[in-house]
């Protein structure tokens, strides 16, 4: 029993011994990964959530009332600026434009039958052959006519236009959306409903807020006539899908949420980004040249303030209070208290206090009884089975 307790002693102290190190007795050696500080462009971004706007969004709504008789569009259709997309019956237009060009015809011929007369008059006046008020009398009607002229050319411009109006058209090229009406409704001027929403796609919009700390930094840039890139992605943030220019701010902070309002101008030929998406928005304000940059896992956080820890040539962990500047995806630009090429710990650090004992995985020792590749037990044979049994049998025959 004694003999058994003195053996524990024995290994416990050993294996104490080995854990920590032959130059840190006492302390426990943690294995830790690093990574080197490196030298890097870090681009200053800003990251938001964003709307698709559409430049423009038109309801098509039916200027005259009448039966619809075509429907010259698909839904969900690419249209053209101009393109016919639905007739109204034109026929009654058609007969109102007659009607208000044959009357002009008449008052036209009319008023110049007034100012033949109006002449005559005139020159019997100068010859005391009538009365002057009867050539006044004629100038007045001369004028009447020309005015009911008038108005009978504005009836027929009238007349056009409705006969036009049954005629709809696409103000603007874009995507028709799902149609309201189909032929054979009647419809009236002026209708809530319309006929189709046209919406322009290609260029595009994207609505999103910014920090008004950021607002004097963009602004300067914008009076500098630099073209701050954005890029647009999908609600994972894993899918690119377009790439834009910052166009524009708004004129005033919110004061709930302390932000201002921005708009990106996006290229959208394909029809990526879709009117009223939802999308993440990066905006790109600046690029921090040959910044110091770590993997961010090496940054640590303490009552004074950020850290991290430095791998010491003697195998140590040293504490390094940190300034940290802007971040980008997994690393994080060091602006104070480190330099480029100094390794810094990344894994197992929160074991660590400062000056104790580390190790890497590749300097872990080999277990007792490892052995390289190929090593065979002692006494194991070299050769196949079935040559391994040939010696077996060749020893039992010199045995007998």
């Amino acid at each position: 029993m004694v003999i058994a307790l003195i053996l524990v002693v024995i290994a416990i102290r050993w294996l104490s011994g080995h854990s920590a190190g032959p130059e840190f007795p006492g302390r426990p050696t943690t294995t830790v990964g690093i990574a080197t500080a490196e030298k890097a462009d870090v681009p200053i971004v800003l990251e938001a959530l964003g709307t698709v706007t559409p430049l423009a969004t038109v309801t098509l709504r039916p200027q005259v009332s009448g039966v619809i008789t075509q429907i010259l569009f698909s839904e969900g259709q690419m249209v053209e600026r101009g393109q016919l997309l639905a007739i109204i019956d034109p026929r009654p237009f058609e007969a109102a434009l007659l009607e208000a060009q044959g009357t002009l015809t008449r008052d036209e011929a009319q008023l110049a039958n007034a100012k033949i007369t109006l002449d005559r008059y005139q020159t019997l006046v100068k010859q005391d052959s009538i009365a002057q008020q009867d050539a006044d009398t004629q100038a007045a009607l001369v004028k009447q006519m020309e005015g009911t002229v008038k108005s009978d050319q504005a009836a027929v411009v009238t007349a056009k236009l409705n006969l036009d109006y049954a005629h709809v058209t696409s103000p603007l090229a874009g995507r028709a959306g799902l149609r309201v009406v189909d032929v054979g409704n009647f419809v009236s001027a002026g209708d809530a409903g319309g006929l189709v929403v046209v919406t322009q796609i290609d260029p595009i919009d994207i609505s999103f807020t910014i920090p008004q700390d950021n607002v004097g930094m963009i602004q300067q840039k914008l009076a500098a006539k630099a073209a701050l890139p954005v890029v647009a992605l999908d609600r994972s943030r894993t899918t690119e899908l377009a790439r834009g220019v910052f166009k524009a701010l708004d004129n005033a902070v919110n004061v709930d949420t302390g932000t201002v309002r921005a708009k990106a101008h996006f290229a959208n030929p394909t029809g990526t980004l879709f009117a009223n998406q939802f999308v993440n928005v990066r905006l790109q304000i600046d690029t921090l040249k040959d910044a110091v940059v770590v993997p961010a896992n090496a940054v640590r956080h303490g009552s004074a303030g950020d850290f991290v820890f430095i791998l010491t040539p003697e195998k140590t962990a040293a504490v390094r209070q940190i300034t940290q500047g802007p971040a980008y995806g997994d690393r994080i630009s060091i602006a104070k208290g480190l330099r480029a090429g100094e390794r810094v710990i990344t894994e197992g650090a929160d074991r660590l206090t400062d000056g104790a004992p580390v190790q890497l995985a590749t300097d872990r020792p080999r277990p007792p009884g490892a052995r390289g590749a190929g090593a065979r037990p002692p006494g194991a044979q070299a050769g196949n089975p079935q040559q391994r049994r040939n010696g077996r049998g060749r020893r039992q025959q010199q045995g007998q």
